[in-house]
């Protein structure tokens, strides 16, 4: 077993036991940080298939960003055991058969899948030179329709956010009238 899969396993390991702590933790701010350890644990994914790239776009997106976000909002909704409501235990048994029929279909649409080992290591897909030549050579136009709706959407949301300067209520009615004297040609 050379280092590359030693460091796979850790980290696939790590990943399970992580995102399993997501979930099965009590206390929200602590699934935000077990999910921020399961990025960092899929960042190093990424470079032992040599995605640099994708490593530190998923680090500095999710586990920065996006963490950020939950946290905040997290914080904001200011969770505790008096304001979440009660279970029954019926909503809980359903829940448990719900989550064993998705293991069930997940483990049935796997058991066909032949047993490949990646090349770790040896891709250069993930490379951000190859990245750059492929989206600016073959992918051009739709790279650059894409930036024309980015930016129509960074001026649409300046517009809808620009406060308009209000007159009074006489002030405004006074020019309706006179808009509508002006439109009948009075």
């Amino acid at each position: 077993m050379g280092i590359t899969q030693l460091l796979f396993w850790i980290l696939a390991i790590a990943s399970l036991f992580s995102a399993l702590m997501v979930v099965t933790s009590k206390n929200p701010v602590y699934s935000v940080i077990w999910l921020i350890i399961t990025f960092f644990t899929i960042s190093g994914h990424y470079v032992l298939l040599n995605a640099q790239f994708l490593a530190i776009v998923n680090i500095i997106v999710y586990a920065g960003a996006i963490m950020v976000l939950f946290l905040f909002v997290i914080m904001l909704m200011n969770l505790s055991k008096e304001t979440e409501p009660q279970k029954n235990k019926w909503l809980r048994l359903i829940g448990a058969l719900a989550g064993g029929c998705l293991m069930l279909v997940l483990v049935a649409a796997l058991k066909d899948t032949a047993g490949k080992d990646a090349e770790l290591g040896t891709g250069s897909i993930g490379l951000i030179q190859n990245l750059g030549s492929v989206l600016f050579h073959d992918y051009v136009v739709p790279f650059e329709i894409s930036s024309i709706l980015f930016l129509s959407a960074m001026v649409g949301a300046v517009v809808i956010g620009k406060k308009e300067e209000r007159t009074g209520p006489r002030e405004g009615n006074r020019q309706l009238v006179e808009d509508a004297k002006e439109s009948m040609g009075v």
